[in-house]
Parts: C-alpha cells; structure tokens; sequence
C-alpha cells in the first residue's frame, strides 16, 4: 500500500546534507512494512535488524566501539555487505537498545554516506528513561495511520484521488455521493494498515472489526509491560474515556469524567504516557487567535484525540450498520467521530493545532490552526445541518479571518466563511 510518506523518505535519501533518520509513530502504523519497501526499491540492499527479538544485533551497539567496527559486526550479523550509499541499514525497535540511539551521533559525525534509519514505537516513553537523544545529529519524521486519500488509493480509487488533490471545486462537487460512500468506509475501517489491507482484501467488515479489537488489546499489553505499574489502571481509564468525552457536546477534557472527583494530578502522568506512545493526541485551547498561537495557549484546558478513527468504533462497539447504513454517525455521538476524522487528517500536514472558547459562553470553535502565516478558525459539522452561530459570533469579532466549516454540504466560498466537503479537508490549503 502507498503511504504519502514515502516522498519525504526519497527527499531524505537525496539530500546532501542528510544526517541518520528517525521514523517515528505508535506502534502498528505501518513503519516497519515502509522501510522495507523504502529499502528494497530504493537500494542495492538493505540490511535490517530488529532490535528487541535481534540480541547480537543490540549486543554490537552496547559494546560500544567505532563506527567501522560496528559496521562490520552489523554486516556479519545481516549476512549483508554494508557499503556506503548503496545500503540502507534499518534499525528497528531502537528503544529496545539506547545505545543504538546514541550511537547515531557517530554516524553523523563519522559515517554521513551510510544510508541509516531508525524506527521506535516507544520512543517518546523510552526519552524519560534517561536516554541520550542526539539532538541536532539526526532528522525526524513521524508516521500516522492512513488518511482518507491513502485507504482511496489502497482501495484503486486513484483516480478519485486526483480529483481531489486538484482542487477543482466543480468536479469535486459531483464526486459527493460517492466520497460520501466511501467515507463512511474509512470511518468503520479507519486508518490502520492492517485493518486497511483486510478491507482491501474483502475479509469482510467483522475481519476488519476483530482487528481493531486486536490492536486495542495489543496496545493494553503494552501499558502493562511499559508503563510503571501504578499508572498502569490510570492509563487504562484514560484511554477508556476518550470516547465518551469526545461525545459530549463540550469535548474538552474533564477530569471528573474519567473517575469522579479526579484532579489533574491524579491523570496527567497517564495522559502523558499516552501521548509519547503515540496513542494519543492533545489539542490546547488557545486564548487569542494570534500568530503565533502558542503564545496564546492555555495549558490547563484541552482536548483529548486517540489515534484513529475506526479504533475508537472498535472501543465503542459502534456498529457496521451505523457507520455504513444509516445516519448516526453524522447525526448522533455529538459529531465525536467526525470531529476525530478532522483531527487526524489535519495533523498529517504537520500545521499546529488548537481549539478557541470562551469561558462563560456557548461559543467555541472546533479548531484554530496556523495555516502559513494566517490563522484559520475552523468549524466541523457532522451532516448538512449547518447552523454556525458560534463561528459567524467569532468572526464578527474578528472580521480580518475568514473561517472554514468542515460539513456534508458541497464546497462553498463566502466572504466570511468557506464550506469545505469533510472528505476534502486534507485540501484545505487549496481552499483559502
């Protein structure tokens, strides 16, 4: 399957100035499955390691020694002839071995025309363990599941696709019916690969779902064998909770809702864990919409987005019928999943992402993002019911923004706001 990140990896390879990677994300986005097919169409040979099942591999770097050594044991290792610029050399599950990590540095400084990428899905935990990050010695990129162009490219909707990388409004306007179809799909399946490649297969739609579940219980193992054990039922509640605070009209994220009475201090450990896995995501509310917004963030008030959006149907135990049939999904659950679906495809464009209310008042705006040098509130709506009191409130009092409302409705461009199609909104650079 094709992932948009494979261009900023050919980007990487050709730049001159290129340092070793790291490729980040949670666990089962599909960063293994990438590097090998990086590696194998891309270079002569590829010589990869996974660092917590490889133990000569990870015995090599905790030894220690130069970097010409550690290559040549690397190449015993691999059975591969690690040569310069024609090998990528692939280290996966590096915070299984921080030495590996460190050890990048020296590959920086001593080694730049050996091609080397490192992949960790624990590494944001692995940092507060006390491994040295070699800061300025490496690049960095982080995957995430699918968006909704990829799971329409792995479905052979290309030319789909490049009708709405296009930007041309008429015609995206008369694909509707079909998009709508098919997101309704990506909502159900969401963004994990494997979960994709079911669907693509035609496994069927309780393949797709037992998946999900899978995912989810893998991920429960992980808070166990990772996490410290006291935080271990926090983290659990925390994550169990995602849902239902992104179903409340209000989606900032309360305390109380996890366990009553709660405090900031009893979770903010087990929120953090989570976001360093990767497996969850904070949106802070900013308190001015001025560049940049985070001069402006509040750091008490927040939401809380998991990672995908057909795991959270699968933690839900949201049906197929729902999803696929009738109309709930865009009616019902307070837009939770639309909201969630938004999310995740805006942060794939690496802009920062934030929400804007005002204390004492019903007014709130779904997102505020920095989009070049202009500030963009956004509103997202679930189905064609579009009333946007709280936006055109908004922008009547600062009427130098123009607003984008995410909706079911076709693209549309007024003086103060434009109406984008929910599954164009990876286009709305092409939309201001």
């Amino acid at each position: 399957m094709k992932r948009n990140l494979y261009s900023k990896l050919l980007d990487w390879k050709n730049n001159k100035d290129r340092k070793p990677l790291i490729l980040n994300g949670a666990r089962q986005v599909g960063k293994t499955y990438l590097l090998r097919q990086f590696g194998e169409n891309e270079y002569k040979k590829i010589a990869f390691f996974s660092l917590d099942r490889n133990s000569m591999a990870k015995s090599v770097f905790e030894r220690g020694g130069t970097v010409e050594n550690i290559l040549l044991s690397l190449s015993a290792i691999s059975e591969v002839d690690i040569t310069p610029n024609d090998t990528l050399i692939v280290l996966d599950e590096v915070q299984d071995c921080p030495k590996a990590l460190e050890a990048l540095k020296y590959f920086c400084e001593e080694a730049v025309s050996y091609h080397v990428v490192v992949a960790g899905s624990l590494l944001g935990l692995s940092l507060h363990d006390g491994i040295s990050y070699p800061v300025g010695k490496v690049d960095e990129i982080r995957l995430y599941p699918m968006t909704f162009l990829e799971f329409l490219e792995a479905l052979g909707k290309d030319r789909l696709v490049e009708a709405l990388k296009s930007g041309n409004w008429g015609v995206i306007n008369l694909l509707g019916e079909e998009c709508e179809r098919l997101l309704r799909q990506y909502y159900y399946v969401g963004g994990m690969p494997a979960a994709v490649l079911a669907f693509v297969e035609k496994k069927g739609l309780q393949t797709v779902r037992e998946i999900q579940k899978q995912i989810v219980r893998d991920y429960r193992r992980d808070f166990s064998k990772h996490a410290p054990a006291r935080e271990v039922p926090r983290i659990n509640m925390v994550w169990d909770s995602i849902p239902a605070q992104l179903a409340k009209e209000n989606k900032k994220f309360v305390y109380g809702a996890v366990k009553k009475s709660s405090r900031a201090s009893d979770f903010e450990l087990a929120i953090q864990w989570l976001i360093d896995a990767g497996l969850a995501y904070k949106v802070k509310r900013a308190n001015s919409p001025q560049m940049p917004l985070k001069f402006y963030e509040d750091m008490n008030a927040f939401k809380l987005f998991m990672l995908d959006v057909g795991l959270m149907g699968a933690m839900s135990d949201t049906t197929a019928e729902a999803m696929l049939v009738d109309n709930r999904v865009f009616s019902e659950y307070k837009g939770a999943f639309t909201e969630l679906y938004v999310f995740t495809q805006l942060q794939t464009l690496g802009i920062p992402i934030y929400y804007h209310s005002v204390d004492n008042s019903t007014i709130e705006i779904d997102f505020i993002v920095q989009l070049a040098n202009r500030i963009v509130p956004i509103e997202v709506k679930a189905e064609t019911n579009v009333k946007a009191k709280s936006m055109r409130v908004f922008i009547s009092k600062h009427p130098e923004l123009q607003g984008i409302r995410f909706s079911m409705l076709p693209y549309q461009k007024q003086d103060w706001m434009t109406n984008i199609p929910l599954y164009a909104c990876l286009m709305i650079d092409k939309a201001m």
